[in-house]
């Protein structure tokens, strides 16, 4: 008898979530609302910096930890940003994106038996990479429609046993811009488990009304602990260009190298110049990202709340929460199954980002990040 392939690390996790809507959408000719990639292309100067490269010969295998200018820039975008000083040369990596960022780290931190705290509702590729690692999964849930940290069940999450708390601010798949107040907390209890802060921070430039994002390594002794990871895709809306990074402390970021020259090795050779380019860009540029997709933000909320959805409006990201109980569902799965089929549009279940799915059962997560014109119509077929 021949051994079933596959790691059984594997097993519960499947194919994700966002292949099987996606095949949905394109089954039923439906809006897709369910996957994060804008449908516009970000600022030109990006872009042609990345035509220039391939051009100018940028073509081959980049340096192991990126090519120079990039280093610097993203040096540079943390110190101008976010206060945070880091040395390019020793304490920046670059990365196939910011999930290879995540699964590196992970893999090079963790090892079997270790406790990783993390949020529910997570990105799907948290659960999958901490049991690569053989670590043990420990959650606090963010409940609609606040998502506020739970003191208590976050304390409950931690252990001597505690390797790393994996946090994403602002947050996917719900829109939470996390508090001072609750990061402050989440690192007090880092600190007294001698436990990694690891921060996806990916959205760190898209906070809306005026909030502001905290970036964890900025806090006083945290610098130290925490391995901080973002990347281009969501920031220049170059998403398939696949250029992120991780920053921290030189050991720890000399650990996820030896862990990601075995993934990748190296990638995205002329786009990493081009990003280099896009982080030193003005302030205006950032900002106004943050102030347009705020606008889609409120025009989808409006949209969902006139088809009938309670909403929870988001304070950053691409993503708002709507709770399809208010419509008679009782799964959000079922719900999003046949939404394509009822109405041309297709969401994403906030069920399979769930530990628990009782937590998020009928809720469903939808995308703004797209043309305004294909929002108003994505509105109009859920409202007919």
């Amino acid at each position: 008898m021949t051994r079933a392939p596959g790691n059984a690390a594997l097993t519960p996790f499947g194919t994700t979530i966002f292949a099987t809507m996606s095949a949905l959408a394109v089954e039923h000719d439906a809006i897709n609302l369910g996957q994060g990639f804008p449908d516009t292309d970000g600022p030109s100067e990006v872009l042609e910096a990345a035509v220039a490269a391939i051009r100018g010969g940028a073509n081959q295998y980049p340096p192991g930890a990126g090519v120079p200018e990039l280093l610097d820039a993203i040096a540079a975008h943390q110190a101008r940003f976010w206060g945070v000083s880091v040395d390019p040369r020793t304490e920046v990596l670059v990365t196939v994106g910011a999930t290879e960022a995540i699964a590196a780290t992970v893999l090079a931190l963790v090892a079997p038996g270790d406790e990783v705290v993390t949020f529910e509702p997570y990105y799907d590729s948290y659960a999958a990479t901490i049991a690569l690692a053989g670590g043990v999964r420990r959650t606090s849930v963010l409940r609609f429609p606040d998502f506020a940290v739970d003191e208590s069940s976050l304390r409950a999450a931690f252990s001597s046993r505690t390797r790393m708390v994996l946090l994403n601010t602002p947050h996917n798949p719900t829109g939470k811009v996390f508090t001072r107040e609750e990061i402050e907390l989440i690192c007090e209890l880092a600190r007294e488990n001698d436990a990694w802060v690891v921060t996806d921070e990916v959205y760190e430039h898209l906070v809306f009304d005026g909030g502001q994002h905290v970036a964890v390594a900025s806090l006083p002794g945290m610098a130290e602990r925490t391995l901080t990871i973002s990347s281009a895709g969501k920031t220049f809306s170059t998403t398939g260009w696949k250029v992120g990074w991780v920053s921290g402390p030189a050991a720890a970021v000399a650990a996820v190298r030896a862990v990601k020259q075995f993934l990748t090795y190296v990638g995205s050779g002329p786009f990493q110049p081009a990003v280099a380019v896009g982080l030193g860009l003005p302030d205006s540029v950032f900002t106004g990202l943050a102030r347009s997709l705020q606008g889609k933000r409120d025009r989808l909320v409006a949209g969902l709340r006139g088809a009938g959805l309670e909403v929870s409006v988001p304070a950053g990201g691409y993503f708002v929460v709507a709770d399809a109980a208010s419509l008679g569902a009782v799964d959000g799965l079922a719900f999003c199954h046949e939404l394509p089929v009822r109405s041309g549009v297709v969401g994403v279940p906030v069920s399979v980002f769930h530990d628990d799915p009782e937590a998020g059962r009928t809720l469903v997560r939808f995308a703004f990040c797209k043309r305004d014109e294909v929002l108003d119509e994505a509105c109009r077929r859920l409202s007919s």
